[in-house]
């Protein structure tokens, strides 16, 4: 078992919750969403062109940059987290340019020894999976990928080819925390998602409220929650962690009790 297949195998769906690395006391930010109940954390790797991300993660990655957060700072703020919690999965979530630059042997080597279990690289397409995936593979690292709503069937064996931990479902085709699918829209593409893999499936964007997230983990493995706890630290800042833990609790609660 590894851990993010520990993290899907509990009782009730797994919750997901992102937060952009070097934003605001990110070691504490972090602790506090794992002390809310966070089942897996998701470290946004801040980049200058977030294509897919909305206001809340462009400007956490503006903050972040402007403080000269580099990929060394995400691999190092990675590997502290991992020795305060052994346990909990670890997913690093970004676009290709800071995971390639370096050379993709070297990111996964790093990462690797950093801790991390898992990468969404958000701007590799399954067709070019050999500029990152097979390092991150022989590196033991799961390559995580996305799914949407015009996800055809040709195209999610695709994107299903290679892919392991879990399976990113984008609930609308747009920016992350705009706006929500309803929920029987998600219900049908889940099912229809695990018609062809064993894989879990998380859902994300757009998901903000203790009731969305409840609503979701009716019908998906796991719920992923972002641009909501991002804005808590653009807001708080340093005092952030206290109302990301609040939020998160709250977040695990509903999820738990959704079935």
């Amino acid at each position: 078992m590894t851990r993010l297949s520990s993290a899907f195998s509990k009782p009730h769906p797994a919750l997901v919750c992102f937060i952009t690395a070097g934003d605001g006391d990110t070691a504490a930010n972090l602790d506090a969403l794992v002390a809310g109940g966070a089942d897996v954390i998701e470290l946004g790797m801040p980049f200058t062109d977030p294509m897919a991300d909305g206001p809340a993660i462009q400007e956490a990655n503006l903050r972040s940059l402007g403080k000269g957060t580099t990929t060394h700072d995400v691999l190092q703020i990675a590997s502290v987290f991992r020795t305060r919690h052994p346990d909990v999965p670890l997913v690093l979530m970004g676009y290709a340019n800071p995971m390639v630059h370096r050379g993709p042997e070297w990111f996964a080597s790093a990462a690797s020894k950093a801790g991390v279990d898992g990468v969404i690289c958000v701007d590799i397409p399954p067709e070019e999976d050999a500029e990152l995936g097979p390092y991150l593979r022989s590196a033991g690292i799961a390559p995580v990928r996305l799914a949407t709503p015009t996800t055809d069937a040709a195209r999610l064996t695709a994107v299903l080819e290679g892919s392991d931990g879990f399976l990113y479902y984008v609930s609308v085709a747009g920016i992350t925390g705009k706006q929500q699918a309803a929920v029987e829209s998600i219900e049908a593409n889940v099912a229809r998602i695990k018609q062809s893999t064993d894989l879990p499936v998380a859902v994300g964007f757009g998901v903000r409220t203790p009731e969305q997230a409840g609503a979701i983990a009716r019908v998906a493995d796991g719920v992923v929650v972002g641009s909501a706890l991002v804005e808590l630290v653009g807001e708080y800042g340093n005092a952030a962690p206290a109302k990301l833990r609040e939020l998160t609790s709250a977040l695990a609660q509903a999820v738990r009790s959704a079935r």
